[in-house]
């Protein structure tokens, strides 16, 4: 496993910092990105608000759901970082989000995103953590970049996983 550190500027768009769009590297046809927003970078992409130029505007669960046991070979993995910023983002389309949902909210995205990734295919997902998809879900860490935005801002970690 490797870590590096950079710095860069914040940015709501995660992809659109210089050192993270480097980490992800190529994007093959076999991918998808269930929190798009503005991002084009997946094959096929998705977000809730009705007002991000995506393919697909559902809620993140019921997007992977769609997708048949080990389709992708990329999946970026970009949610809100915390229940609060989740709470916030669904509270603004107008969505309402039950304890029950908002407890299990990431563990049931783990749940699909693992069942649809390839065998050897790769997970990148983006937080303030290195939980990931996880080692009990068949994932095995290769790469970290922590992206340190300086002052009051929390680093941006993202995690490089491969499907064992």
């Amino acid at each position: 496993m490797r870590i590096t550190r950079e710095w860069s500027m914040p940015n709501h768009n995660t992809f659109s910092i210089k050192p993270i769009r480097d980490f992800i590297g190529d994007v093959p046809s076999h991918s998808l990105d269930p929190f798009a927003r503005y991002s084009e970078l997946a094959a096929i992409t998705n977000d809730l608000n009705p007002d991000c130029p995506t393919n697909y505007n559902m809620d993140a669960h019921d997007f992977l759901k769609t997708f048949r046991d080990e389709w992708a070979d990329m999946i970026l993995f970009d949610p809100p970082y915390s229940l609060r910023q989740l709470k916030e983002c669904y509270d603004g389309l107008g969505v309402a989000m039950t304890q029950h949902e908002s407890k299990h909210f990431f563990s049931d995205l783990k749940n699909e995103i693992s069942r649809i990734t390839k065998p050897g295919g790769i997970v990148i997902s983006f937080g303030w953590n290195t939980v990931g998809i996880g080692k009990s879900r068949g994932f095995e860490i290769e790469d970290i970049l922590l992206v340190s935005h300086g002052g009051i801002h929390n680093d941006t970690i993202c995690m490089k996983e491969r499907k064992l």
